[in-house]
């Protein structure tokens, strides 16, 4: 019988053959994203140390406020550009995307292109 990997067993193991030419320094650190069905997140890692810098999620109260669903790609961009400004009020300038094993579309590309209007380099 033939079994079926599943979708996320997928995603996960491109994600881990991401990670072995990404990482996250001190002057460059990672941009992490996570989707899952209903939310997203995003985290800026510093993996030297194993850090989280700054982070921001559609869970967070203050982001839900401004959405009207937290699972499309206008809730993508609105968190880019939230963790985008975030990142530059902490003096985070430049950073290593990393799409956790997601296809870049949709809501991944909109998060990546409304962090680079709000003014990190990737």
């Amino acid at each position: 019988m033939v079994s079926k990997v599943s979708r996320t067993e997928v995603r996960q193991e491109k994600h881990r053959r991401l990670r072995r030419h990404i990482n996250g320094t001190a002057e460059r650190p990672r941009l992490s994203v996570f989707r899952s069905n209903n939310h997203m997140y995003a985290q800026i890692i510093d993996d030297t140390v194993g850090k989280t810098l700054v982070s921001a999620s559609t869970l967070q109260k203050d982001v839900k406020a401004e959405l009207e669903k937290t699972n499309d790609v206008a809730a993508a961009a609105y968190l880019g550009t939230v963790i985008g400004k975030r990142a530059v009020e902490a003096g985070i300038k430049a950073v290593v995307f990393d799409r956790g094993g997601f296809i870049y579309q949709g809501k991944i590309q909109a998060l990546a292109d409304a962090a680079r209007e709000a003014g990190l380099e990737f």
